[in-house]
């Protein structure tokens, strides 16, 4: 017999509408088949985060499907955003997989364009794209309305899925941002996870001038920085991105730079907690300190855990 567990609305939602301070973590799949690594660092967060993003194929590195892990973070209690990119499926496997998300109780859904084969470790594979981010949104919206991108039924029931994107408040055109955005929001986003943010007095400018007329929830990227090295590899290699240098001379004079790079990570979610909706934390690998960041900012702890 069908059944599922999960609520009708997801709690990241009602957190989001009841206008909570949002805090969103992002965890890898595992690479192979065995996801023990990925629920325990899943774990960590029980408590401290509303949900946690899994990644679909990000910088196009292969992992376990980001719609699998999602149902296995929520057969363990903890809510999952799942990341879905264009880039390795057309429009019908796209539909498949979120007619299959709702099946499986996954409400929250991220949608993104996907990262080039190129960037990744299968670099002689083909690209999809049939859709990109925007078409992606403008499909999911239709099918939450219950028919599918050709406009016919879904006889077997709508969707209901609580749908995001991701917003660039440093992309360097500010003209593009804003009609990129306002296009996302118009396709039907429901909330925002940044990038990686370094600059936050642009973020300031975005939430003043772009995103406060849209009272969508905006999360500002976070990054744990591990060490100088580290800092220097992100400048060189993620487009957009310029950690300062006040900021890797931190880290480099630091006796303990990952100790170092906590603290500036808790000082980041401090700044962001004045200026947008929320965080979200990226810390690669390191998944187990983000409560330590969230303690340091002062963030107090959430309710994570789906009811089963």
């Amino acid at each position: 017999m069908y059944h599922t567990h999960s609520p009708t609305v997801s709690l990241f939602q009602k957190a989001a509408q009841a206008g909570e301070f949002l805090v969103t973590a992002e965890v890898a799949p595992p690479k192979g088949g065995n996801p023990a690594h990925t629920i325990e660092m899943a774990a960590t967060l029980k408590g401290r985060v509303h949900a946690v993003n899994i990644t679909d194929g990000s910088r196009a590195v292969l992992r376990m499907s980001s719609l699998v892990a999602s149902a296995i973070l929520l057969q363990n209690g903890i809510e999952p955003v799942c990341q879905m990119a264009c880039r390795d499926r057309n429009r019908i496997a796209l539909q498949a997989d979120l007619m299959g998300a709702h099946a499986l109780g996954i409400r929250n859904i991220l949608a993104l364009t996907g990262d080039p084969v190129k960037a990744g470790d299968h670099p002689d594979a083909k690209s999809v794209f049939d859709l990109e981010s925007v078409r992606l949104l403008q499909l999911i919206q239709k099918m939450n309305q219950g028919v599918d991108c050709n406009d016919k039924p879904l006889t077997d029931g709508a969707t209901d899925l609580f749908v995001g994107a991701a917003v660039d408040p440093q992309c360097g055109s500010w003209s593009g941002l804003q009609s990129r955005f306002e296009r996302k929001i118009a396709a039907g986003a429901q909330f925002f996870q940044s990038q990686l943010i370094t600059d936050f007095e642009r973020l300031e400018k975005f939430m003043d001038k772009i995103a406060s007329v849209h009272n969508k929830p905006i999360l500002a990227g976070i990054f744990l920085l591990k060490s100088a090295k580290n800092a220097q590899f992100i400048n060189r290699c993620v487009p957009g991105v310029n950690i300062p240098e006040h900021i890797i001379d931190r880290l480099a004079k630091a006796k303990d730079p990952l100790e170092e790079g906590v603290k500036i990570a808790a000082e980041q979610v401090q700044i962001a907690r004045q200026l947008c909706h929320g965080v979200h934390i990226m810390a690669v690998k390191r998944e187990d300190l983000i409560p330590k960041i969230l303690d340091l900012a002062g963030v107090e702890s959430v309710e994570l855990v789906v009811a089963k």
